[in-house]
């Protein structure tokens, strides 16, 4: 299929980047990452705890010889 473009007739605007967020959109990407950070924090400690060894575990442990 071939297509011929005779004429093209465009604007460009040149705009200042720091003007491309809006305080909107700029609050609800740092939402969303303080959201992300809040889990993955959450997440680290949730592994710590489960890695920790509990005084009943270490006493077990200690009754088998380790």
């Amino acid at each position: 299929m071939e297509v011929e473009i005779g004429e093209v007739v465009s604007t460009v605007r040149a705009v200042d980047s720091d003007g491309l967020l809006s305080p909107q959109l700029l609050s609800k990407i740092t939402r969303i990452v303080m959201k992300a950070m809040d889990e993955r924090d959450a997440h680290h400690k949730r592994v710590r705890a489960e890695q920790r060894i509990t005084p009943g575990v270490s006493h077990e442990q200690e009754g088998e010889g380790r």
